[in-house]
């Protein structure tokens, strides 16, 4: 492949699909473009064109083209919103970036129990439509992330508990495959892919569509709350308690977890928790002991899932900063909880004085209501756990290029210690949420041999060539053995 064979596919792109569907480097759509992405690092990636398709058979003629030499196959990427911060994830250095923002239709059935929506749209503005009817799915929590990169990463919502994974909750999958086929993958037709789209990531073809159930939802009661660092040891004992099988309230949406201030110095406990059922004059029983505790700040709203959605878009802003994430799971024993507080404090000094520097640790507590639900058919590989588990969102942000490696480095440290603490603590867990994963990771071995083998067994069924294995450079990509 050489970057002139791209500027020549770029302009065959412009032939087929017209000049209003591909971006060149300098134009005000190119620029725009790269101004969009979550991540600094995913901006600095240039590819030699955007093409922007506007139908489902527009992405089909653009995989034709991008495939139609063999001996000089294209690189190329797939961006949906552009929020997985990986520079090479969804971009594309001197490649073809594919920007499915276009394909953001969100349309309701007759009867409204389906909500078909396009990959490039956006989870706030999929709730702001359904909240007219009264209705949502179980979708992303965050306002500007991509319905399909999402879902076909598994998918935490507000409402798993209730509804399982996001990807669990998909009646059908439309997809462009590696020879330009376009199939629709159900629990009845191409009943394989259908299943292998639940977590197997960008591995078999691009999604256009995506058919969810929905559901009747009103508001929810929200608090966001901080405690101090002091009260860790009550804190662990009381989300302990909330989490255990025998207590846990699958209308609750719980997220726990340590920040450190730098313009403060100082750390704190917070927690995102979100009933789905609201009350409106008093917190839910299920969340008393947290409102109880002693807070350095405290924030209780009723809303809809398009307010709190975008109000997470605000708290997350994209293009303000160089972004890693990192995961692990555990068991959110009372040992483990405060062991990961020790662990990740500690890990503090070592970072504080980096420019910019924002470094938190998340515990996304995901019940057995929501893992188990299809854990049989998902890609996932969750069948033989029981107990709530703990996915965990090492979160940082920070300015400035120089600072990469040092800030990978105490990631990838800070995970080993949370991990060997597990262990120690028997609480570990080698699942990987592949939304939340770092570069280094392997989020798709984590999910068992199993699973790994009918994965390939698909790979090999719809893309034989390895298409989506080798020519696009970004996601995780299944184990050859």
């Amino acid at each position: 492949m050489t970057r002139r064979s791209n500027f020549n596919r770029c302009e065959a792109l412009v032939a087929l699909l017209g000049p209003e569907k591909v971006s060149f480097p300098s134009s005000t759509a190119y620029n725009a473009s790269l101004a969009s992405y979550f991540s600094l690092q995913s901006s600095a990636i240039h590819p030699e064109c955007f093409v922007a398709p506007q139908t489902t058979g527009d992405v089909s003629a653009v995989v034709k083209l991008l495939t139609s030499d063999p001996e000089d196959p294209a690189e190329f990427a797939i961006r949906s919103r552009g929020h997985m911060w990986i520079p090479n994830a969804s971009n594309v250095q001197e490649g073809i970036t594919i920007n499915l923002g276009a394909l953001d239709s969100i349309d309701l059935n007759a009867d409204k129990t389906i909500a078909s929506i396009g990959p490039g749209a956006a989870w706030d503005d999929v709730y702001a439509k359904l909240d007219l009817w009264g209705l949502s799915v179980a979708g992303g929590r965050i306002g500007g992330v991509g319905v399909g990169g999402l879902t076909v990463g598994g998918g935490i919502s507000h409402f798993g508990p209730e509804h399982g994974w996001t990807c669990d909750t998909a009646s059908a999958f439309e997809v462009v495959l590696a020879d330009g086929s376009v199939v629709t993958a159900t629990e009845k037709d191409h009943t394989d892919l259908f299943y292998g789209l639940q977590g197997g990531g960008n591995n078999f073809g691009i999604v256009t569509r995506v058919d969810f159930a929905t559901f009747e939802q009103g508001p929810l009661w929200i608090g966001t709350i901080y405690n101090p660092v002091s009260a860790i040891e009550d804190y662990a004992k009381i989300v302990a308690n909330m989490t255990a099988v025998e207590n846990y309230d699958n209308k609750a949406s719980f997220i726990a977890g340590f920040g450190y201030s730098q313009s403060q110095n100082a750390s704190v406990i917070a927690n995102q928790l979100v009933y789905t059922k609201p009350v409106a004059d008093h917190a839910p029983q299920y969340y008393q002991d947290i409102v109880d505790l002693p807070s350095v700040f405290s924030n209780i709203s009723v809303a809809n899932m398009s307010e709190l959605a975008t109000q997470g878009k605000t708290l997350i802003p994209s293009g303000a900063a160089r972004y890693l994430f990192a995961t692990t799971t555990f068991e959110p024993t009372e040992a483990m909880i405060r062991g990961a507080f020790d662990v990740w404090s500690a890990s503090v000094a070592g970072v504080k004085n980096i420019s910019g520097l924002s470094w938190s640790l998340s515990m996304e507590m995901v019940p057995e209501g929501l893992y188990q639900r299809k854990a049989d058919s998902n890609s996932l590989g969750l069948t033989d756990r029981n107990g709530t588990r703990a996915v965990i969102l090492l979160t940082v942000c920070w300015q400035s290029l120089e600072d990469d490696e040092h800030v990978h480095a105490a990631v990838a440290t800070l995970v080993t210690a949370l991990e060997d603490k597990a262990r120690s603590l028997d609480a570990y867990d080698p699942f990987l949420y592949l939304n939340y994963a770092a570069p280094w990771q392997r989020p798709i071995a984590s999910y068992g041999d199993d699973k790994v083998k009918t994965l390939q067994a698909l790979r090999t069924r719809v893309d034989p060539k390895g298409v989506f294995t080798r020519r696009v450079p970004g996601g995780f990509k299944i184990p050859d053995n």
